[in-house]
């Protein structure tokens, strides 16, 4: 009996090291080394050198002069610690207060916006913190944008139109627009507000 607890025992603590120190170390050193800036959360810096977020995490953003990511469901909001969408159905009382909410808020916000509301503007996606928007939404938002920054909504489209980024293999998803890599390039181009 013995010698079988010392066979168990020898096996379980090659497995722990082989499986939960060896290979884990090996993999982070590979994704260091291959994938550096994604290992280490694909974080964004602004002109000064200063972490400002993850291209891979949305982020509020409540001045006029910055384009606002998808709503979130994440805890209190944009919560990194507390992904997950809100779970409540299409029947939803809550939702629909929120929805209508939203919706007000963003029509009072965007008063010279030509069109509907852009249905990601008013719903959160899986995670809660979804980064990018459509290049639709983005559009819609350029009137408020461009007016509390006091340049043509030209302008800002250039800036916009320059972030669109395509389906990826030509065929794999659609074309998106990082939110924060936007609003760090609206500053670059016409300063902070």
């Amino acid at each position: 009996m013995l010698h079988v607890f010392s066979i168990a025992l020898r096996t379980t603590a090659v497995t722990l090291v082989m499986t939960g120190l060896l290979y884990p170390l090996a993999l982070t050193g590979a994704a260091q080394l291959l994938f550096p800036t994604q290992a280490n959360g694909s974080l964004v810096a602004d002109e000064h050198g200063a972490i400002v977020g993850s291209e891979l995490i949305a982020q509020g953003f409540e001045n006029a002069a910055y384009f606002q990511p998808r709503p979130s469901a994440a805890g209190a909001g944009y919560d990194a610690a507390a992904s997950s969408g809100s779970n409540l159905g299409t029947t939803s009382a809550k939702l629909k207060a929120r929805v209508e909410a939203d919706l007000a808020r963003l029509q009072a916000e965007n008063p010279d916006a030509t069109g509907p509301v852009p249905v990601e503007l008013v719903t959160t996606s899986a995670s809660g913190l979804d980064p990018h928007l459509s290049p639709e939404a983005a559009y819609w938002q350029i009137p408020r944008v461009a007016k509390a920054r006091q340049v043509s909504q030209v302008r800002v489209h250039a800036v916009v139109e320059s972030l669109v980024a395509s389906r990826d293999l030509f065929i794999l998803g659609e074309p998106r627009v990082n939110v924060l890599a936007l609003n760090l390039a609206v500053d670059r181009q016409f300063g902070r507000p």
